[in-house]
């Protein structure tokens, strides 16, 4: 009887100072050990190395990351890129096989071979960047001035070419160690310099 007394009073202050606590101060209590792994929409999220993406198919190719790659002559967009990118990226590898054809990409989208400035009109107009081909001297005022984060169109009076990513989609072989063969669009290096040619880019890319 003696443990009895002690043991009920001691639950009956237990109890009461469970009931002036602030409900705010318990769910701290229990939740503290697994919050601290949670993230937010500030933090951004749970730090798990960046955004879910979906997994790379011989359609969609794609590498991790924020730089595109070009591995056995197609090339795979970085997975962390805006889906404009992607599908600029997934239509070069569409025609990277085509031939040089003077007017190619201008009369109609899917066509037998492409020049310089039809090849890049028809990565751009597949990412939903361009409505209607342009030639070379089109492009000198299409977008906006100066280099983009993820595309940039280099072009003059005679030649264009985009860059997309780290890589570069180009009738022309310059400046590329290891041309593939054909002489259409390909995917190649990065071009250094690009003294001569006018970079514009498309709004936020």
């Amino acid at each position: 009887m003696r443990v009895t007394r002690l043991v009920l009073p001691g639950l009956a202050l237990c109890a009461l100072a469970l009931a002036g606590a602030p409900a705010g101060a318990l769910a701290t209590s229990g939740a503290s050990s697994s919050s601290a792994n949670v993230g937010s929409a500030d933090t951004g999220g749970a730090g798990l190395g960046g955004p879910i993406v979906a997994p790379s198919t011989p359609a969609h190719p794609t590498v991790p990351g924020d730089r595109a790659k070009i591995i056995h002559g197609v090339g795979y967009a970085p997975s962390f890129a805006p889906l404009a990118v992607k599908k600029a990226i997934w239509a070069g590898n569409k025609i990277r096989l085509k031939p040089y054809i003077y007017g190619g990409g201008h009369g109609t989208w899917n066509d037998a071979g492409y020049d310089c400035s039809g090849s890049v009109s028809y990565v751009l107009h597949s990412a939903g960047l361009l409505r209607t081909s342009m030639d070379s001297t089109d492009f000198e005022s299409w977008g906006h001035a100066g280099a983009g984060k993820w595309i940039t169109v280099y072009t003059n009076a005679g030649h264009a070419f985009v860059e997309i990513a780290g890589i570069r989609f180009d009738t022309s072989s310059e400046d590329d160690p290891k041309p593939p063969p054909g002489t259409g669009p390909r995917w190649r290096p990065l071009m250094h310099p690009t003294a001569g040619f006018e970079a514009r880019h498309p709004a936020n890319l």
